[in-house]
């Protein structure tokens, strides 16, 4: 599963661009993810130039 780090996003639209779904929610200072609609494909983890998401089943291994 795929999670935004806090307070790190400069609000690009790179991720929102990628989504295959389009489950990323880019409001003027807020970012989301519709976990309901994701499928995990990752795309924007590996697009973000500023590494805001964190794939969290990685991260604990």
């Amino acid at each position: 599963m795929i999670e935004i780090k806090p307070n790190k996003c400069d609000f690009c639209g790179c991720c929102v661009g990628v989504c295959p779904v389009d489950c990323i929610d880019l409001k003027e200072a807020d970012i989301d993810i519709d976990y309901n609609v994701c499928i995990d494909c990752k795309l924007c983890l590996y697009i973000c130039p500023i590494e805001v998401f964190e794939d969290v089943e990685t991260a604990e291994i």
